[in-house]
């Protein structure tokens, strides 16, 4: 860990060297990127981001729960310079390298459920869900897809079809691939069918039985695709029974379950996969995100009876870099060596933080999370429970403000998503800098 002189902030951001490159930046780089609020990144180390100018961040986004060891982890650090100076690449769909065998094995060993697994590595957690689209169609011999309202699986074609969190993501790139169906998220605190939660009776199960009735046969459902918390949708936990519904109703069917953990797996929700937490074996899971730490790396884990697809059915030239396997092994040792119960002890302290916060903030309509995968959202009135997006811009950018970074998502939830290796000071901290920007 480098210094623990963070936050600070000595100029307000944008000082005069992020200026600059935010205008180099406008002038050359495409119009679809979102930039959030002028960060300009100089280095950073841990839970700690210095922008070029000097200010230091207390981070609570971590490249969207990428950064799952922190930023610049010398272990990770080590073995990506390792790997380097060895060779940079020789395709791993072609040939041999025993850092891709290694990770695969253990990413297969790791995996829930007790079913013997196989691992296919590609760049990204889009790619993954498209290599995902294509594993559950060859093995079913079926067409069609179901996947949630409020999903985010990626930005190409096929994961775009699925993905359903913004009209933006979607507008003027269709047609989208046919067969995607999309159903209500199981959403305790907006529930779309109308119920009381607690208690919940799961009626949002009920809709795909209702969507088999009248618009698609089950028979024709070669997968449904569900996050097991919701991340792009809002930081969403589902309730106790759903996922396992999900599951029998799966099972009754002969339809495949997809678990995309891109943003959940890899030691996030204080285990090393979500689907831990609920009880749950799919039999297709995705990870990327947090799985090497920042390097470009996604893997689908499929049970081996369903992973039989021909050699040459499904390839990447640059999935499974060994530089990234290196990275991913070297992520897993940290991760599984403290993280992932620190995630857990950690998490806990933030979200009774974040419960303290919305006893003394009525715009804070709903706190939940698992480990450290948290959303605070932010509402206009707690009552009719109408989402305050403006009200939660307003926030996210008076903690960048002041030293913390955040991000929305959602309609209008605040995201916590640190470093697994935060500390309590970390901790305490963050929650301090975000009551200062409630209280403005």
């Amino acid at each position: 860990m480098m210094e623990r002189d963070y936050p600070r902030v000595i100029v307000p951001p944008p000082g005069p060297k992020a200026q600059a490159i935010i205008a180099r930046d406008a002038r050359w780089t495409s119009t679809s990127y979102i930039k959030e609020y002028p960060l300009v990144v100089a280095r950073g180390a841990g839970a700690m981001v210095e922008d070029v100018d000097g200010n230091r961040f207390l981070d609570f986004m971590a490249g969207i729960a990428v950064a799952s060891t922190g930023h610049a982890h010398p272990a990770v650090v080590k073995a990506v310079q390792d790997a380097a100076a060895r060779f940079l690449h020789i395709c791993g769909t072609d040939f041999y390298y025993e850092p891709m065998a290694a990770l695969c094995e253990r990413l297969a060993k790791v995996a829930p459920g007790p079913s013997k697994k196989r691992v296919f590595l590609a760049n990204s957690g889009t790619e993954s869900v498209e290599g995902a689209i294509k594993l559950a169609r060859f093995a079913t011999g079926r067409t069609d897809l179901i996947a949630f309202k409020g999903a985010f699986h990626g930005r190409t074609m096929g994961s775009l079809s699925l993905t359903s969190s913004k009209v933006k993501q979607r507008a003027g790139f269709g047609p989208f691939l046919p067969g995607v169906h999309h159903v209500p998220y199981a959403n305790s605190y907006r529930c779309e069918c109308n119920r009381a939660c607690p208690p919940c009776d799961l009626s949002c199960v009920g809709a795909i039985e209702e969507l088999f009735a009248r618009q698609v046969s089950p028979r024709n459902v070669a997968a449904i695709f569900v996050e097991p918390v919701q991340g792009e949708g809002g930081y969403i936990v589902p309730p106790p029974g759903y996922l396992a519904a999900l599951r029998e109703l799966c099972d009754r069917h002969g339809i495949l379950l997809v678990f995309d953990e891109i943003q959940s797996g890899i030691g996030r929700t204080g285990r090393m996969f979500a689907a831990e937490h609920f009880g749950v074996e799919p039999d297709i899971l995705l990870a990327a995100k947090g799985l090497a730490s920042g390097m470009p790396l996604g893997a689908i884990i499929a049970r081996e009876s369903i992973m039989t697809w021909e050699p040459g059915s499904h390839g990447s030239t640059f999935g499974g870099n060994p530089v990234c396997c290196a990275a991913a092994l070297a992520t897993l040792d940290v991760v599984e060596n403290g993280l992932i119960d620190n995630a857990r002890t950690m998490g806990e302290r933030l979200l009774a933080g974040a419960r303290a916060l919305m006893a003394r903030h009525a715009d804070i309509g709903d706190v939940r999370g698992l480990g450290l995968m948290i959303g605070l959202e932010i509402v206009k009135d707690r009552a009719t429970r109408e989402p305050a997006p403006e009200r939660a811009r307003a926030i996210e950018l008076g903690a960048f403000a002041r030293g913390l970074l955040v991000l929305t998502c959602g309609a209008s939830t605040l995201r916590f998503a640190p470093a697994l290796g935060i500390d309590a000071t970390d901790v305490d901290t963050g929650l301090r800098i975000l009551g200062e920007a409630f209280a403005t």
